[in-house]
């Protein structure tokens, strides 16, 4: 895509569950590539929806939402994994693999991408220790706490430095030292270039950070 087009695009854009009610309503902005914002609101106020909505995992009701350049109204089914392979997602339900240890599950993104060999596990273990698991990567996640399963998917999310992060309350399990470091990562993370997104409620990290906030109430969206 075109460097001075934004990397995300809503335009009017409203959605709703089947059978309910606008969960978003007649939102609009626009992400530059290499920013970083924050994502507030209330609970309920369509965090998580917004989210999947970057994430193609749902359509809008009405309005126009873009991704990398694309109207994902348009995208085929087979254009999906193609694009998600440049976003990296935490999810609140961490969506580990429990079949794999938390290191396999950490190098999941290398390789479906094609990485082999001894360079990835050093590469995935030098990320693990950043995130606090040194001792822990061998373990599967059914094994491990909610706030060490949370830093799995976070290392699994950077590892292969996506040009779009998405973050869904990646603070909440832990304490606020780890946030902090966390915090740390995801700037290193944008200063290389990737535009990072991050829904939280945790308020002390927002005004430390002081990054621009996308702030969601009622459905509608109002961006500081």
């Amino acid at each position: 895509m075109n460097s001075s087009q934004p990397i995300v695009r809503f335009d009017r854009v409203a959605m709703r569950y089947e059978g309910g009610p606008d969960v978003l309503q007649d939102v609009s902005f626009a992400l530059p590539q290499g920013s970083f914002h924050f994502l507030t609101g209330e609970s309920g106020a369509g965090k998580t929806s917004l989210l999947r909505l970057i994430y193609l995992a749902g359509k809008p009701s009405s309005g126009r939402v873009e991704v990398f350049g694309h109207d994902v109204q348009t995208l085929t089914r087979a254009d999906v994994p193609n694009i998600r392979r440049h976003v990296g997602v935490v999810f609140q339900d961490f969506r580990l693999l429990d079949h794999l240890s938390a290191l396999e599950n950490v190098a999941l993104p290398l390789r479906v991408g094609g990485a082999r060999g001894q360079k990835v596990r050093q590469h995935v273990a030098e990320l693990m220790r950043w995130v606090g698991l040194a001792e822990h990567m061998d373990a599967r996640p059914s094994t491990l706490s909610g706030g060490e399963q949370q830093r799995v998917a976070i290392a699994r999310a950077v590892i292969n430095r996506p040009s779009l992060l998405l973050a869904d309350e990646p603070t909440g399990n832990v304490d606020d030292r780890m946030g902090m470091r966390l915090l740390y990562l995801f700037e290193e993370l944008n200063r290389m270039g990737t535009t990072v997104v991050i829904a939280t409620h945790n308020d002390s990290l927002v005004r430390r950070f002081n990054y621009p906030q996308i702030t969601l109430a009622g459905g509608g969206l109002n961006a500081a």
